[in-house]
């Protein structure tokens, strides 16, 4: 391994990938994904070769002794939920680890190589585990899903450039979802929503079951026709305060969708700007037909805005009150809300997802 990664402590690394993703599976996308490996190995070469690196233990042990996979650290996931598992194991495996070893800590490197719902479950489960084990751990996030707004790089060249050039770790938040029933709590590392935008993701995942590819457009055209025909979009309250517990902003009125980030300027539904400047909060009022259609092009590019229907503002935590059911999506997985679990509330948590950052651009721009 050629990494310049953490250089002066040893180095263990787990692929988990999910190869029924879109990056995988779509014959362009995977194509184009053979082209940029096969780029980024040829820059990693001019990096010295570490002898400190190997692949994970718990990687070398899911591959039963064939030596096929475990060599390269990969675990494939074999359905929803198994990420998380595969983290789980891991994140054992290196408090075992850490009893038995007498040297240095290595650094434990978790790549996902999957959509958002594969990033979303790992590090869920590092979010769960030890803050020795996340001291002791990085994620790096590979675009090889359909939307991939969880990422480290939308590209998978730039995200491997993290592992090729110098980087940092860096602790990031989460977002959490607590509801009265105690229904959760759930978690998003990139965006977590209500309404519109929820229905538009659970129907496109949905589709994604039976045809691959990218469906997220062709439901946001249906539900800007239906959804108010299967949901009720009826009058809710929402409060956004600050860390220290002030209210900040208070709504109430007929909410269409409300999106809250870890921070601003985020992308969901395939690089959509939802977040478009530096405030971490959306909440879209509801509107007349011939008005959805003349406006939802604009979450495309972030010029929604500038519209009266869209009110944008920050908070570190943003309660909500409704009297319907409303669906809610977290990094691409949905849960329905039902009236009972309200009053809800978003908030962003401490940070501590670690994860690749880069220090400074040392190639020219690919």
């Amino acid at each position: 391994m050629h990494t310049l990664l953490t250089p002066d402590r040893p180095l263990m690394w787990t692929i988990i990938a999910n190869l029924h993703a879109g990056g995988f599976i779509i014959p362009s996308r995977w194509k184009q994904h053979q082209a940029q490996l096969k780029r980024s190995k040829e820059k990693a070469r001019l990096n010295p070769r570490r002898v400190n690196a190997g692949p994970s233990q718990i990687a070398q042990a899911m591959d039963h002794g064939k030596d096929a996979l475990g060599k390269w650290g990969l675990i494939p996931t074999n359905g929803p939920g198994h990420a998380g598992k595969i983290t789980g194991a891991l994140i054992s495996s290196v408090q075992g680890e850490r009893v038995a070893s007498s040297g240095d800590d290595p650094l434990y490197l978790i790549i996902t190589a999957g959509g958002d719902g594969t990033s979303r479950e790992v590090l869920t489960a590092l979010y769960a585990a030890s803050p020795w084990s996340r001291s002791h751990s990085v994620v790096l996030r590979l675009p090889m899903g359909t939307g991939n707004d969880g990422a480290d790089a939308w590209d998978l060249d730039k995200a491997l450039d993290l592992l090729i050039y110098p980087s940092k770790i860096e602790m990031t938040r989460a977002l959490r979802l607590t509801t009265a029933t105690g229904k959760g709590p759930f978690y998003a590392f990139n965006i977590l929503s209500l309404g519109l935008d929820a229905f538009v993701t659970h129907m496109t995942n949905k589709m994604k079951r039976f045809f691959p590819g990218n469906f997220y457009k062709l439901w946001v055209d249906m539900a800007a026709l239906f959804y108010d025909r299967l949901y009720h979009v009826g009058p809710m309250e929402i409060r956004g305060s600050d860390e220290a517990g002030n209210t900040l902003t208070i709504l109430q009125d007929r909410i269409l969708l409300l999106a809250v980030g870890v921070s601003g300027r985020r992308t969901y539904g395939a690089h959509k700007w939802i977040l478009p400047d530096d405030r971490n909060v959306c909440a879209v009022k509801q509107m007349p037909l011939v008005r959805k259609l003349r406006l939802k092009g604009l979450f495309t590019t972030g010029e929604h805005r500038d519209k009266p229907e869209s009110i944008l503002f920050n908070a570190h935590r943003v309660a909500f009150q409704g009297i319907y059911p409303i669906l809610a999506q977290m990094d691409g997985e949905t849960v329905l809300l039902e009236p009972k679990d309200f009053p809800g509330c978003i908030e962003r948590t401490e940070a501590v997802i670690p994860v690749l950052k880069g220090i400074m651009k040392l190639h020219p721009a690919s």
